[in-house]
């Protein structure tokens, strides 16, 4: 990680921390970087066109960026200018809210889910992402997931919801809310 945060000009890696992921134990690792400003970093990028910067990842060399902008034309100005100072910008996904909210707790998600989310929820959702259950088209199906987690397809399924559903009631619902694992 520290080799490929330090190939970034003008960035020098400051704080490193894993954070807990479960028992599948994907490797998640928040990284906090030193910026000298003055180069065309796409942090740097995302704050000059005044978007709200909610999640940089860096994964295979490649950063993804997940960023609220307040309208199409402010879009337009950053992905104009990712382009011209990196050199690649490829549009994923596009979502329009009415209501953007605020960044997602600088970061801490993950962790606040790990305390929220049993251990058989956090192991059946990461395990699916892992193996591409979520991607579209999928890369795999609710039997190949089961068969990995050892569980029955219709457990599987059940359990995938009821944690999807705990999920969306800690985004969406009343925080005294409860769910039985």
């Amino acid at each position: 990680m520290a080799e490929a945060v330090e190939s970034v000009s003008g960035a020098s890696l400051f704080h490193t921390h894993e954070i807990p992921t479960g028992p599948t134990e994907t490797a998640i690792r928040r990284v906090t970087l030193l910026a000298n400003e003055s180069y065309p970093f796409i942090l740097g990028i995302v704050l000059r066109h005044e978007a709200i910067p909610n999640r940089i990842v860096l994964r295979d060399d490649r950063f993804s960026v997940v960023a609220t902008v307040g309208d199409w034309d402010q879009f337009r100005g950053l992905a104009d200018q990712v382009q011209d100072k990196l050199g690649q910008f490829d549009l994923e996904k596009v979502t329009n809210i009415d209501r953007p909210g605020e960044p997602l707790d600088s970061g801490r998600l993950s962790e606040i889910l790990i305390t929220k989310l049993t251990t058989t929820q956090i192991e059946t959702i990461e395990t699916a992402y892992d193996m591409g259950y979520f991607e579209v088209p999928r890369r795999a199906s609710a039997t190949e997931v089961a068969d990995v987690l050892g569980v029955s397809q219709s457990t599987f399924s059940e359990r995938l919801r009821t944690a999807q559903h705990r999920l969306f009631d800690l985004i969406y619902g009343s925080s005294d809310a409860t769910i039985s694992p």
